[in-house]
């Protein structure tokens, strides 16, 4: 690595990722309900394209010699393959872990090392109870182990991570010094991001969502302010030649991804402006002028729509 791209890294690490205070999850009873209640939906989201009896193809595309990005439903799966073992990013969902055990089989045959999920949504976390079962050690950071521990029903224990973390850590396997760090307050308030140093690969989880209107899970800790503070946080270890996992969509890069960030701060600049001149959530959800230019390119999706994604900048600004 370059001492020009070292300094950017260490800048990153120890002054920017260095968060002053860390917010409790609030345990009241209606909060943990509405948690509960948008896991589901978004379990159900994910499903929603394919029978669960129809077969699911994990498709590979290789991002580097040794660093994968694996897609077929639900979060999209980064795999590092080497003499050390394979190391995971987020899981999918349970009922896939044969289709995906498969597709990893085809790349190595080293055992599953460790699996880090990058949030809590049964999209990415749906097979850690299967592959913890077959000796894979998971990690995620502390609100993702609150989050599972405290669901309901309650996860299994093996389902939880075997090891949490509060800030940052790094990972050094397979040739790859991989950075893992928390961005509060964005998707949920427990995503990580993973940028593996020597591939110049970025896995977002759910803080990116390749041209198409990003889930902000506001009853699970996110927000429209955080989830943008990520993007430009993250924007500091990447150049254009950076492949970017996104949590959902194709193989982004950096152009996209300032475009994501665009999108997002001139949404947030235009209802913010609606909230200022005194519009209620009805009138912003209605004016559909708000979303158009990313409407037509395509960005409103079966989950997520144009009104929704108006209402979830509002109740996030309001």
């Amino acid at each position: 690595m370059s001492k020009f791209k070292y300094c950017y890294l260490h800048k990153f690490f120890f002054v920017i990722l260095n968060p002053s205070t860390h917010q409790p999850i609030n345990e009241e009873p209606m909060k943990l309900l509405k948690s509960c209640l948008s896991f589901i939906i978004t379990m159900f989201a994910c499903n929603i394209s394919a029978q669960n009896n129809q077969e699911v193809v994990i498709e590979t595309q290789q991002l580097s010699s040794n660093v994968f990005m694996l897609t077929g439903q639900g979060g999209n799966i980064g795999v590092c393959i080497g003499d050390e073992g394979v190391f995971m990013i987020d899981g999918q969902f349970a009922r896939l872990t044969p289709n995906i055990l498969e597709a990893i089989k085809k790349l190595s045959d080293k055992p599953i090392q460790f699996l880090i999920n990058t949030h809590f949504h049964g999209d990415h976390v749906g097979s850690n109870e299967n592959l913890s079962k077959l000796g894979v050690k998971i990690i995620a950071h502390d609100n993702v182990y609150k989050r599972l521990s405290s669901s309901i029903p309650e996860s299994p224990k093996e389902a939880l991570p075997m090891i949490s973390f509060n800030d940052k850590l790094q990972l050094h396997i397979n040739g790859e010094n991989v950075i893992v760090f928390h961005v509060e307050k964005a998707h949920t308030d427990g995503d990580v991001l993973l940028y593996f140093t020597e591939s110049n690969v970025l896995h977002t989880g759910d803080t990116f969502f390749n041209e198409r209107y990003p889930y902000i899970d506001l009853d699970s800790g996110g927000s429209v302010n955080g989830y943008i503070n990520a993007v430009k946080k993250t924007m500091i270890l990447i150049d254009d030649d950076t492949k970017i996992i996104p949590g959902h969509g194709e193989l982004g890069n950096k152009k996209q991804y300032q475009f994501f960030l665009s999108m997002l701060e001139d949404l947030k600049s235009k209802i913010q402006t609606e909230i200022d001149k005194g519009q209620t959530e009805e009138d912003v959800a209605a004016n559909t002028n708000l979303t158009k230019t990313y409407d037509d390119l395509g960005f409103s999706w079966a989950f997520i729509n144009s009104e929704r994604i108006r209402r979830t900048f509002y109740k996030s600004l309001k």
